[in-house]
């Protein structure tokens, strides 16, 4: 590069001269007599090299002088998910910060492949999304009130105790209630409870809907003496008129002992998409990394052992054990089934469903749904054990898997020469086919 620019200079100088016009000799003149100049050769234009050299250097000269471009908004992501990582001070970080992103006006953004996770709701037949999914449920439960008031409180019982063991406990005893008045109905003690009793307040008081049951059910509140003490207290009294419906209260005992708390169901938001490259492309919304308060603790407590054992040898099973705990982090994931005629199936599951919940998603979308068929995971590895986790097939939180037929059947059929439908696809599905 640089005997380009000198022969360019040199070159410069050669020309100061102008026709018919001698060039400036040298203030010293040399002693001995100056040999007879040749005529100088014509200059060659400089080389393909040099001119490439020189093209890159006046490039990288121009890039210098520029200011640095801003990033782009993949890189944005990126740098705000390390440095705005979610805590137990600031769990929607991450949330709001991709809030933020989104609305940025970026050309080619991809699309998520889901807007989110959603629920429906078993009372009311809603689709709701995940955040207010314990909101629905409880207006819906206390809408239920005015249908059947019974059946609303064991609803709020079994639904809205976290803590199983101590509801457990607390139904079983109102169970006891019940059957000592169902077993012996001329016995005025079992028919009065009182409030301020040991047992009353440590296993059903602090239970949520229970006194909502016991007004249902048939208890009011009274205030009554208590023989050897000055001051009254309160107690819950069964009405008369329930003495003559006592099969009703065996009723009520038996719908408090075998109820289940009110899930709503997890929606699948099945889509059916044309064929595409873009089939192993994932673009998932921030429900499927979303962790609780609770769950930030744990991963905290995770990476703190972590580091602990860093420095032990860890056995086998000590490594799996951590690749399972990797796999809980997750609490969904969104699926993706290719048939041989290039279609794809799409669907959302809990990270815990087993295998055998997505062979059942795929044959609900089967025309025949008779028909064998094995799913390959990716690197064509085949899901045969319906009894395992997705997470524990390595399906999280996203996955695509190929569909494959039978070989021998698919033959059968063909050699019976019946008439073949130009999809296995439920026509349905067909109908509102999308393009990824």
């Amino acid at each position: 590069m640089r005997k380009f620019f000198q022969e360019i200079k040199a070159d410069l100088k050669f020309k100061t001269a102008g026709p018919g016009q001698k060039l400036s000799e040298p203030s010293r003149v040399p002693k001995e007599k100056p040999k007879a100049e040749a005529a100088p050769k014509p200059r060659q234009a400089p080389t393909d090299e040099a001119q490439m050299a020189a093209a890159a250097a006046l490039a990288r000269m121009e890039l210098k002088s520029k200011a640095k471009l801003p990033p782009s908004q993949e890189a944005i992501k990126a740098q705000g998910l390390q440095s705005h990582k979610p805590s137990t001070a600031q769990p929607g970080a991450c949330f709001c910060l991709l809030q933020d992103l989104g609305s940025l006006p970026t050309e080619g953004a991809a699309a998520p492949s889901v807007s989110g996770v959603y629920f429906i709701c078993p009372l009311t037949g809603a689709v709701i999304r995940r955040d207010e999914k314990e909101k629905h449920l409880r207006e819906a439960i206390q809408a239920y009130f005015s249908v059947d008031p019974v059946a609303a409180s064991i609803m709020e019982i079994h639904t809205f105790n976290r803590d199983r063991e101590k509801a457990r406990a607390g139904v079983e005893t109102m169970a006891k209630y019940l059957d000592n008045i169902y077993l012996h109905p001329e016995e005025e003690k079992y028919r009065k409870i009182k409030l301020q009793n040991k047992v009353f307040q440590e296993r059903i008081s602090c239970l949520e809907g229970t006194h909502r049951f016991f007004q249902a059910v048939g208890f009011e509140t009274k205030t009554l003496p208590v023989p050897g003490q000055e001051t009254p207290e309160e107690y819950y009294v069964l009405k008369e008129e329930m003495l003559s419906r006592l099969e009703d209260l065996k009723d009520y005992k038996e719908q408090l002992l075998s109820s289940e708390p009110v899930r709503a169901q997890l929606d699948r938001q099945l889509c059916l998409f044309q064929p595409s490259p873009a089939a192993a492309r994932f673009e998932l919304p921030n429900d499927f990394y979303n962790l609780t308060a609770e769950e930030i603790k744990r991963e905290q407590r995770l990476r703190t052992e972590a580091v602990e054992k860093a420095s032990m040898l860890r056995t086998r099973a000590m490594r799996e054990k951590e690749e399972q705990r990797e796999m809980r982090k997750y609490n969904y994931t969104l699926l993706r089934v290719r048939f041989p005629d290039g279609y794809i199936l799409q669907g959302t599951f809990y990270a815990r469903e087993s295998l055998s919940a997505l062979y059942s998603f795929v044959r609900e979308a089967l025309r025949e749904d008779w028909l064998p068929f094995e799913l390959l995971g990716p690197g064509g590895l085949k899901l045969t054990d319906e009894s395992l986790a997705l997470n524990e097939c390595g399906l999280v939180p996203s996955a695509l898997l190929t569909l494959a037929w039978d070989t021998a059947v698919m033959e059968d059929i063909q050699a019976a020469g019946e008439e073949q439908a130009p999809s296995p696809l439920k026509p349905e599905l067909l109908s509102r086919v999308q393009t990824l």
